[in-house]
């Protein structure tokens, strides 16, 4: 178990715009940063970013939380897991207390699969590079292919022994169990014995975008024809292939700086690229891209080129999944190389400045290069023509932005000779029969929604008659400003104010007057106030956003989190703005006066329906002395604390 001291050392050390930058481009906006939200599929950036409050929320999904929370939510950490990455990343030593058997118990099957798949990445890597075998056989390989070995290094790579068990005997001498090396995929278990799926080839680790190794490809160096060239982990808890681009670690911050994305098709191109200079360069392995691998590239650019090795019938295959990505609202560019070339082959051969340059000079527009491509197809023929016409306005109709399609139409009636009236006639097509599939009544049902509501942000569900949204107030004033002070009269006769925190005033003020929370998560955070109190350490607001309980934590960042931030600018020219903190005390002493009465509400509402069911007559006059009381506290309260006439 992770020390308390270590716990915060991390949080405050973890900057949260580093921290998700590492997974999603960020662009500024004010003091905020936003970006495309991780969580859920979107084309407007909803997702914010607060350096200043350490925080994160999703204006579209609702996803909120700090570092670690969004850690915990992207990877599918546990709390521990998620500090550890941290600590990692900022190169904190962690501390740990000595975790109980039950403790021990609690540590995750995925977490047991990736530290197995990282013994195995090791072993492959050391027998590369140390045993004979490894050396005669996996190294000269890597040699032949140009890489040096501070790229073998990098990119991790290894050599699995020709033995058919040489790692699975020596993983479960190790105490690795056998159920785990079977669901990693790394052994294969046949007539209750143990075989390396991997045994005689060079190993390719895959990585997450974190860096921790989730699969393998293993290739296989022998002119067997009966064997695969190569193999790959099978799915698992920890490795889907459709959601998993290769290099995707080494890439992600090179994708950022050059705003753009370069893809291949296999392990040695991107390692090739890597290798000459090019470092902005993922791999879908050998599948059709998916809509999870776009979407992971979207998050940190939105310009990506796709590299060939100039065979047009394979780029034809490839269409539909180009497709995918121009119906993201991606720039897409289309990449040749020359005959008997691929990107390794020609990453090897040439200088690292002469590929960057060959790249930049030849990259083309997919719309235009697939209508070049099928116009040389046609031969002159006008049913071929015809096919082609509708081929490409069916791409063009992908295009989200109306300007965009336009722009689109223009070039490709110039290349097919044909008029933008008949193409953007046909376009128009398309789009109203999408329209129509989508939902008959769609262009009448998008006129009738207001706008405001199609980025309403998600609020908390309350009950109207509950005091919870007075609850939410006390809590939010706590979180925003507990370590503020406001000047208070210690007493009602004294003239001269003195200056308290506003976590001690608060929380005195309610327990004095004996009130409690009635929603459980307020009522926890409220409780931890008093408890900080009572020890003279006072909670801040990162105790609650670093919380280990999810649910505290989250509520913590939609309490603390506003999607508007108060201008530099405003500040730079001296304008004098009104906001909550200028009016702390009597933004504080509103919320204190609100949660009050709303309590006295509810205690009379009550004591009214106690009055009802009464029998005897002494019972009714207790309750009705008890009623005019909270009546009375009830009109003080409205009307001095909140300038209120009470009418019932």
């Amino acid at each position: 178990m992770i020390n308390h001291d270590t716990i915060d050392n991390i949080v405050q050390t973890a900057r949260i715009e580093e921290v998700i930058g590492d997974f999603v481009m960020l662009r500024r906006r004010g003091v905020n940063q936003i970006g495309l939200c991780p969580f859920h599929n979107e084309k407007t950036p909803s997702f914010t970013v607060s350096p200043a409050k350490g925080i994160y929320k999703c204006f579209g999904c609702g996803k909120a939380g700090n570092s670690v929370n969004f850690i915990m939510e992207h990877e599918h950490f546990t709390y521990p897991e998620a500090l550890k990455y941290l600590a990692r990343k900022y190169n904190i030593e962690v501390e740990e207390e000595e975790q109980t058997p039950e403790q021990l118990l609690e540590i995750s099957e995925k977490e047991s699969l990736l530290n197995l798949n990282l013994f195995a990445q090791q072993y492959f890597s050391k027998t590369l590079l140390e045993s004979e075998e490894g050396k005669a056989i996996g190294l000269s390989y890597f040699r032949e292919r140009g890489l040096r070995e501070d790229i073998v290094l990098k990119f991790q790579l290894g050599f699995s022994p020709e033995k058919w068990d040489a790692f699975s005997s020596y993983a479960v001498q190790q105490g690795y169990k056998k159920e785990y090396l079977v669901k990693t995929g790394i052994s294969i278990e046949k007539e209750n014995r143990l075989y390396d799926r991997f045994h005689g080839r060079v190993m390719f680790p895959i990585h997450s975008a974190s860096g921790r190794v989730i699969g393998f490809g293993g290739r296989i160096l022998g002119s067997d024809k009966s064997h695969a060239k190569y193999v790959n982990s099978p799915e698992s808890e920890i490795y889907n292939k459709s959601k998993t681009l290769y290099g995707i670690y080494f890439a992600k911050n090179a994708i950022i700086s050059k705003d753009s994305c370069l893809l291949v098709e296999g392990y040695t191109d991107v390692i090739s690229m890597y290798q000459a200079g090019i470092e902005n360069v993922v791999a879908s392995s050998g599948t059709s891209l998916t809509a999870d691998q776009i979407r992971m590239i979207q998050r940190y650019t939105s310009n990506i080129s796709i590299l060939y090795d100039g065979d047009p019938a394979g780029i034809k295959a490839s269409f539909r999944g180009i497709d995918m990505i121009v119906e993201q609202g991606m720039n897409v560019k289309i990449l040749l190389f020359p005959d008997g070339e691929d990107p390794d082959s020609y990453a090897r051969k040439h200088h690292p400045g002469e590929v960057e340059s060959f790249i930049a000079a030849n990259s083309v527009n997919f719309i235009l290069f697939k209508t070049r491509l099928l116009l040389g197809e046609t031969q002159n023929d006008p049913i071929k023509k015809a096919g082609l016409i509708k081929e490409i306005v069916n791409t063009i109709s992908l295009i989200p932005d109306a300007i965009s399609r336009s722009l689109y139409v223009k070039e490709c009636s110039n290349l097919m000779a044909i008029s933008e009236q008949v193409l953007m006639s046909e376009l128009n097509k398309i789009l109203r029969a999408k329209l129509k599939k989508s939902s008959p009544d769609a262009e009448r049902e998008l006129e009738a929604v207001p706008p405001e509501d199609i980025t309403a942000e998600p609020q908390l569900d309350m009950d109207l008659d509950s005091p919870e949204y007075q609850e939410k107030e006390v809590i939010r004033m706590l979180l925003l400003y507990g370590h503020e002070t406001i000047p208070i009269r210690l007493n009602p006769g004294d003239e001269e104010e003195v200056p308290v925190g506003v976590a001690d005033y608060v929380v005195h003020d309610i327990t004095h007057d004996e009130m409690e929370f009635e929603n459980p998560l307020f009522k926890a955070i409220f409780d931890e106030y008093i408890r900080g109190i009572e020890n003279d350490a006072t909670p801040d607001r990162t105790h609650f956003l670093a919380h280990p309980d999810q649910e505290i934590s989250s509520l913590a960042v939609n309490l603390v989190f506003t999607p508007y931030e108060l201008s530099e600018n405003w500040l730079k020219n001296s304008i004098m703005v009104t906001t909550e903190e200028t009016r702390l005390q009597m933004h504080v002493m509103l919320a204190l006066h609100a949660f009050k009465a709303r309590k006295l509400d509810r205690k009379m509402t009550e004591t009214r329906r106690k009055l009802a069911d009464a029998t005897s007559r002494e019972e009714q006059d207790e309750l009705m002395r008890t009623f005019h009381q909270l009546k009375k506290l009830s009109i003080q309260i409205n009307t001095e604390g909140l300038g209120r006439i009470i009418t019932r």
